[in-house]
């Protein structure tokens, strides 16, 4: 009556879990945490919500995938970029990485760490939390690669590591903010490239 789909408990689920959590990706960085209702994602997910919640858990917890996939994804630039053999290869490499990412065609633009973090309300606050443990991290790995620098005497020994990787992440999503609002690929990699004229050298 009514529940011919319900089945037996332990049935394979009929969906590509795995394709309904890139499109929760694209659906996040699009609309941000709160922008990005739950039916809104089952729909663009291409499930129920039943089915959503079974799979993923709850927005919350859907949206911890989504960003864990997109740092893993999009955003792994930035483990590519900490490998240059030089810091300035690095800060290059990061900042063409975010222009790239987050201006690319047929996907969303800017980043879905800054996009995720338009939550407003108290309901978002440990979605916040999360986005900005996910910036510090991304801001850390690149002062310890910095402070490496520094040692190796890449960087001038009077190098704050930490200002340094301070000013090219905020860069970052900077540009991330600004790809997010129109501005073109050639004109942020312009901007990049300017920025990074005035680099200490050893």
């Amino acid at each position: 009556m009514g529940r011919k789909q319900s089945g037996p408990m332990g049935r394979p689920r009929k969906f590509d879990a795995d394709e309904a959590l890139e499109r929760a990706v694209l659906t996040f960085w699009e609309h941000g945490y709160e922008g990005a209702s739950t039916a809104h994602l089952a729909n663009a997910m291409g499930i129920s919500t039943t089915s959503m919640y079974a799979a993923f858990g709850n927005k919350e917890e859907l949206f911890r995938k989504a960003l864990e996939r997109y740092t893993e994804g999009p955003s792994a630039y930035l483990v590519q970029a900490l490998e240059e053999p030089t810091a300035l290869g690095v800060a290059t490499a990061i900042l063409a990485g975010t222009v790239r990412t987050t201006t690319r065609p047929a996907h969303p633009h800017g980043c879905l760490g800054v996009q995720g973090a338009l939550a407003a309300s108290d309901s978002g606050r440990e979605v916040r939390d999360l986005l900005v443990a996910w910036r510090n991290s991304s801001y850390s790995c690149v002062r310890e690669r910095f402070q490496r620098a520094v040692d190796d005497g890449d960087l001038p020994p009077e190098t704050d590591p930490g200002l340094l990787a301070r000013y090219v992440t905020t860069l970052a999503f900077g540009i991330a903010v600004q790809a997010a609002s129109g501005v073109g690929r050639d004109e942020l990699q312009e901007l990049a490239d300017a920025a990074l004229r005035n680099w200490p050298l050893s």
